[in-house]
């Protein structure tokens, strides 16, 4: 499936929020008419950069064990600080869209440099998918121009028994297993794609955090194809920034909005009654569907009570040339 194909499973719809007001930062009061929620969104932008990106199908005997691959394959690869790489589950698929007719999931796998991606999808599909019963391997990507050979590679775990194959139209490696045969296709695609769009979720407590950044993450999976979201349940409750004050690591703590210490930092952004903030990091396959994911969410987030502020990350326009400006995907005006 292509980023194209992917776009047209997201279908615009009319927005439910009707702008109030601008605070005196300029930040927009709105109102979600359904249940008539009031929440700020900040006049901000989340940043984004670019990632190189790949994207497995995922075919087994049935969803369950379609499902535990996936998953699998997608561990320990929340954030690119501190993970090998960066993968989430971005979608179940139908029989009708898979290459052997079997029920399938698409993950996507992101890293920094295109040779570090094709050694962690080689890794995560070798250990993790290959070893899952009655799983079978296929590229989700089959128009992106670049391609690596990770069935070309993983051919050789057959000791000299592998063979050639073809599943609907497509090239693989027959490897025998104990159980019969994994099936892996030869290449894959990879493509530079974005990441890092993201939303930041603050509420009276921790309930109505947790409720509304479920709600926006449900939302996403729901409505919108071709993005991932990377923390573990689509959900971070520990956001970072860059560097530390004390220590010589690559990341630590958001103190910005750690509700905590909002009383002990000059340059804290948690309002006086809120006291749980989550975050959504979303990756995807181009800026289109991050930001369509990102409308989702937030307006999602504001249907649910208690929910005070909506705002994003980023680093004044420094860490990477993306932007996605919040009244902008909204549609505020």
């Amino acid at each position: 499936m292509s980023p194209k194909e992917t776009e047209s499973k997201s279908t615009e719809k009319e927005s439910n929020l009707k702008v109030i007001k601008k605070d005196d930062n300029g930040n927009f009061i709105v109102k979600d008419l359904e249940n008539g929620n009031i929440c700020t969104i900040v006049d901000t932008f989340a940043e984004m950069f670019p990632m190189w990106a790949g994207r497995i199908l995922i075919t087994a005997a049935n969803e369950k064990w379609a499902l535990i691959a996936a998953r699998t394959a997608a561990g320990f690869a929340s954030s690119i600080i501190m993970s090998p790489a960066e993968a989430a589950v971005e979608a179940l698929v139908s029989p009708k869209e898979t290459p052997d007719g079997r029920p399938g999931t698409i993950i996507q796998i992101y890293h920094n440099s295109r040779n570090d991606l094709k050694h962690q999808m080689s890794l995560r599909i070798g250990q993790c998918i290959m070893t899952c019963p009655t799983t079978a391997a296929f590229d989700a990507l089959p128009k992106a121009k670049r391609r690596v050979k990770i069935g070309r590679s993983l051919r050789l775990f057959g000791d000299g028994f592998q063979k050639k194959g073809e599943v609907g139209g497509r090239k693989v490696w027959r490897i025998p297993v104990m159980e019969g045969e994994f099936m892996v296709e030869n290449d894959f695609g990879v493509m530079k794609a974005v990441a890092s769009g993201n939303m930041l979720i603050l509420a009276k407590d921790w309930k109505a955090a947790l409720k509304a950044s479920e709600d926006a993450k449900e939302a996403i999976s729901k409505n919108v194809r071709g993005v991932i979201m990377p923390f573990p349940g689509g959900l971070c409750r520990a956001g970072s920034k860059v560097g530390s004050l004390n220590y010589k690591l690559p990341a630590s703590t958001n103190h910005q909005y750690c509700p905590t210490i909002k009383k002990l930092v000059s340059d804290s952004e948690v309002p006086d009654n809120v006291e749980s903030v989550y975050e959504i990091v979303i990756n995807g396959l181009n800026q289109k569907v991050v930001k369509k994911a990102m409308a989702e969410g937030i307006k999602a987030a504001i249907k649910v009570p208690g929910v005070v502020k909506i705002t994003a990350g980023n680093y004044g326009g420094k860490l990477g040339p993306y932007r996605a400006v919040l009244k902008e995907v909204l549609n505020l005006e």
